[in-house]
This record gives C-alpha cells, sequence and structure tokens, in this order.
C-alpha cells in the first residue's frame, strides 16, 4: 500500500510543480508583452518626431532656394 500512494504523492507534487512553473511562465509573458507595447509607442513617438522633424527641414531647405 506504500507505493501506490508514494506514486500518488508524486505524482501530485510533479503536477504541482507544473503548475507553478505555468504560472511563472504566465507571469513573464505578461511582463513582456507589456514591455513590447511600451517599446513600441516609443518607437512610434520617436518616428513621428522623426517625420516631424525631416518635414521643418525640408520646408527650411526650400525656403533657402
Amino acid at each position: 500500500m506504500f507505493w501506490p500512494m508514494l506514486a500518488i504523492a508524486l505524482g501530485f507534487c510533479g503536477i504541482a510543480v507544473l503548475g507553478v512553473l505555468a504560472v511563472r511562465v504566465f507571469v513573464e509573458a505578461q511582463r513582456l508583452g507589456r514591455q513590447v507595447a511600451a517599446t513600441t509607442e516609443r518607437i512610434n513617438q520617436a518616428a513621428e518626431d522623426l517625420e516631424r522633424a525631416a518635414t521643418r527641414l525640408a520646408s527650411t531647405g526650400d525656403a533657402l532656394r
């Protein structure tokens, strides 16, 4: 009777470990998603700033002609 109970206990411990790892992976995936969203927002802002600067530079170049 000892071995079947041990097998059940070890199986439960294995499932518990997998559950903890799954939660950790989920939390890290959410954190990575937030970082990607923030980085995307920064890249979009930088692209808009670059576009505004290029537009001003082009208009300044046209004014010098």
